[in-house]
């Protein structure tokens, strides 16, 4: 079992941005390709960005490609989604995943998160106009 736990979410205005955090105390962090995916109210599921178990591959939504920074640290066993120039429409809650497959087949998984071994319980961006 492999417990992830975000943090960093909060309400920032438009043009701003936040730093998301994802930890596990594990020691099986590098055995799992990592991503973000993010749930508006009403929509569903979407993925964000993923990450492959050295953090030498990196796959992102177009919608938040050039904006959005996805990095890992396997010593600090700890996932990262910088966000910059934030939008309302990037309001969401915002989930860590661990897969132990490829990192792209995060980013085309039907339905989005399909196949994922394990969620965080998500942590909510608001972004206000």
């Amino acid at each position: 079992q492999v417990q992830l736990v975000e943090s960093g979410g909060g309400l920032v205005q438009a043009g701003g941005s936040l730093r998301l955090t994802c930890t596990t105390p594990g020691r099986t962090f590098s055995n799992y390709a990592m991503g973000w995916f993010r749930q508006a109210p009403g929509k569903e599921r979407e993925f964000v960005a993923a990450i492959s178990r050295s953090g030498d591959i990196t796959t992102y939504a177009d919608s938040v490609k050039g904006r959005f920074t996805i990095s890992r640290d396997n010593a600090k066993t700890t996932l990262y989604l910088q966000m910059n120039s934030l939008k309302p429409e990037d309001t969401a809650v915002y989930y860590c995943a661990a897969d132990r497959g490829a990192s792209r087949a995060m980013s085309v998984a039907v339905p989005p998160g399909h196949g994922v071994d394990y969620w965080g319980k998500g942590t909510l961006v608001t972004v206000s106009s």
